[in-house]
């Protein structure tokens, strides 16, 4: 077992939990969550940016590049501002659970666009995930009252299943940090437009350093190099810890909290990401059987 492979995800994990209570504190000073989705997004793009240039990595080119661009766009612009205004309509608990549908919409995006079945094992995961949200949904003072919490929530994960693919199809060829160079100044251009820029204080400023640079380089770092000593595997199941750190977060900063049924929920929705992370060994176990 490589100890240090899994301190490093857990560092990641936990960088990671820091977003929806860290935005919170920039959002309830007044600050619209389209200019926290840009802050964070150039922010982490000039660090990455740096860094390739630091490291000189080659850049992606002729298709790479456009598909970096188009990763920019849904990637991070969608996934960033729908983050945010998860957290903000819905809390930084719920948002940070509800980012982890992700994985049921790779597995309904694999039947849709790549032509691949869905096993009962990942049917099963589906529903699992769907009931948690549902759970999650519907205790949290009304559905009018979370409605748009819900939907931005999972539009976050829906953006946020677009890493499983993008990084499938380029993290071979190219570096993530020249990839995540070109991706996330695009993310912040596209939101540019949208920006009503106010005024901020040094503990708004200081909030959107940690999202820069806690939460978004360095997580990624963390990430990358848990990676090169863990099984993709057990990298995830340990990545799963984020939701439950930011859930516990959210209680003790802002006094977030589910009822029963809403934890029984975000349960669930764990439990189904945790059984998607281990189905190759499940699917390994069954095919050795006799």
């Amino acid at each position: 077992m490589d100890g240090v492979g899994y301190v490093y995800m857990l560092l990641a994990a936990s960088s990671w939990a820091l977003i929806g209570p860290v935005s919170r504190l920039a959002l309830d000073s007044g600050i619209a969550p389209v200019e926290v989705a840009f802050w964070r997004a150039l922010f982490g793009g000039a660090l990455f940016a740096l860094h390739a240039w630091a490291r000189r990595l080659p850049r992606p080119h002729g298709r790479s590049l456009g598909g970096a661009v188009l990763f920019g766009v849904l990637g991070v612009a969608l996934f960033y501002l729908s983050y945010q205004y998860a957290v903000a309509y819905g809390g930084a608990a719920l948002a940070s659970v509800l980012l982890y549908t992700a994985p049921a919409w790779v597995v309904l995006g694999s039947r849709a666009f790549l032509g691949q079945p869905i096993r009962p094992y990942g049917a099963g995961l589906v529903a699992l995930t769907l009931l948690g949200v549902t759970l999650l949904a519907w205790p949290l003072g009304g559905w009018a009252f979370n409605a748009a919490g819900v939907v931005w929530g999972l539009v976050s994960g829906l953006a946020y299943a677009g890493y499983y693919v993008y990084g499938k199809l380029q993290f071979a060829r190219f570096h993530p940090v020249a990839l995540l160079a070109v991706a996330l100044p695009v993310g912040a251009l596209v939101l540019l437009p949208w920006v009503d820029f106010v005024h901020k204080d040094a503990a708004v400023w200081a909030a959107l350093a940690v999202l820069s640079v806690v939460s978004t380089y360095l997580a990624y770092l963390f990430y990358g190099l848990g990676l090169r000593r863990l099984e993709a595997t057990r990298a995830s199941l340990v990545a799963t810890l984020e939701p439950v750190l930011a859930s516990l977060l959210a209680f003790v900063w802002w006094g977030e909290r589910f009822s029963l049924l809403g934890y029984l929920g975000a349960a669930l929705v764990v439990l189904a990401v945790a059984g998607t992370a281990a189905e190759p060994w499940f699917n390994r176990r069954r095919s050795e059987r006799p």
